[in-house]
C-alpha cells in the first residue's frame, strides 16, 4: 500500500505543480467561483459544453497544492462525460473524501482522483480537496432550473 500512496503524492504534486488544466476558455457555457476562506483558495471554473456532454473545461486562480491538484484531477476525470455522468461522479468523490463509500467497484469511477482517498485523515486539507467538486456541482445543478 505505500508504494501506491507514494505514486498518489506523485500524482498530486504533477497537478499542483504543472498542471496542463490551468487555463482560459475561449468560449465557457458555464463559469463559477469558488473560495476557501479558511486557507485563501480562489479558483474560476469553465466548462464549455457540447449537448448534455461536457467537451472542455479549464480552471484559474490560486491556492494550495492540494486545491489546485484537485481542480486539476477533478478535470482530467469529469471532460467527456456527461452532465449526469458528471454528477454521480462528484457524488462519488464527495462521499469517499467523507468515508461515507468504500466501495472499490464504486471508487474505480473516480479514475485518478482516487488519489485523494486519504485526504479524510488530515480534516484540515478536505476542503481543499473538495473545493472545485463542490463548485461544479453547483454550476451544473444551475442548469436544470
Amino acid at each position: 500500500m505505500e508504494d501506491l500512496n507514494n505514486i498518489y503524492n506523485d500524482l498530486i504534486m504533477e497537478h499542483s505543480m504543472n498542471s496542463y488544466n490551468k487555463k482560459k476558455l475561449n468560449k465557457c457555457d458555464l463559469c463559477e467561483m469558488g473560495n476557501n476562506p479558511n486557507c485563501g483558495d480562489e479558483i474560476e471554473i469553465q466548462l464549455k459544453l457540447n449537448g448534455d456532454k461536457i467537451e472542455d473545461m479549464a480552471f484559474t486562480g490560486h491556492g494550495c497544492a492540494i486545491s489546485q491538484a484537485s481542480t486539476s484531477i477533478m478535470i482530467d476525470t469529469l471532460k467527456g462525460k456527461t452532465i449526469e455522468e458528471a454528477r454521480e461522479i462528484i457524488k462519488t468523490f464527495i462521499e469517499m473524501i467523507k468515508r461515507e463509500t468504500t466501495d472499490e467497484e464504486e471508487l474505480k469511477k473516480l479514475e485518478d482522483a482516487i488519489a485523494f482517498r486519504n485526504i479524510s485523515n488530515m480534516p484540515a486539507r478536505v476542503k481543499c480537496a473538495l473545493l472545485a467538486w463542490h463548485t461544479v456541482e453547483d454550476m451544473i445543478n444551475k442548469t436544470e432550473k
